[in-house]
């Protein structure tokens, strides 16, 4: 694996997957290079929406000729004391971990960034700031987080609005997620009613309604056992 700047021809590489809207992984691959370092390299020249290979090469090719060597181990820290390189390192991760799981790019990002905010809880213009992406894409972000249930709608100071992830966020994404197989179950049925019971057809029908209610009752189970036990204060 390459070390070492990115060229220019790399950079152009990164641009393309991102118009294809590729993973950062599955751009990493094709350069040959660390995701850590395409994530990097995105969110440091625009964001995912912004990012130009050309300007990004001209910039990094004028910091590199005005970066002066660096004391010999420090670091930089924020006021509440936190090594930003380190944090940003793990911000990276974290939103690149998502993005494998399934959330689109911002998305992934957004829920990044509302979980590491000590608040909890950041306004529609922060995260255009933080991911240099558009409004529309930050709304667009939380619309479909909202919906799945990991995020929820805080009311600000005058009209604005804040964007929280709490703690009850997964477990409400489980219950989302075991309501919507319930009612794939409840369709598959119907599809049984319309073709028979004793079709192929209508026997696939079938049988994916009861797996699907087999899986939503176990995610429904799990989540109210799990919740239960970390709402649980430990016995001392």
């Amino acid at each position: 694996m390459p070390g070492g700047r990115l060229t220019a021809q790399e950079r152009q590489q990164i641009a393309a997957g991102l118009a294809d809207d590729l993973a950062y992984a599955e751009i990493a691959r094709r350069i040959d290079r660390p995701t850590s370092t395409v994530t990097r390299e995105v969110l440091r020249h625009g964001g995912p929406g912004a990012y130009r290979a050309d300007l990004a090469h001209r910039t990094a090719q004028q910091a590199a000729h005005r970066r002066r060597p660096a004391a010999r181990g420090t670091r930089t820290t924020s006021a509440a004391g936190q090594d930003d390189a380190a944090l940003r390192a793990y911000e990276e991760s974290f939103t690149t971990l998502l993005m494998q799981s399934g959330l689109p790019r911002t998305a992934a990002g957004v829920l990044t960034l509302l979980y590491v905010a000590d608040s909890g809880s950041l306004t529609a213009a922060e995260l255009v700031e933080r991911l240099q992406v558009s409004p529309a894409s930050v709304s667009k972000a939380i619309s479909l987080l909202e919906n799945l249930g990991l995020v929820r709608r805080e009311r600000a100071e005058g009209r604005r609005e804040r964007y929280a992830a709490d703690g009850d966020a997964w477990y409400q994404s489980m219950i989302a997620a075991a309501r919507s197989n319930a009612q794939l179950a409840e369709a598959a049925r119907a599809g049984v009613g319309v073709l028979g019971r004793d079709t192929p057809a209508g026997a696939r029908l079938e049988n994916m309604a009861r797996f699907m209610d087999f899986v939503g009752e176990s995610i429904s189970r799990a989540a109210e056992q799990a919740r239960e036990l970390l709402h649980t204060p430990a016995e001392r």
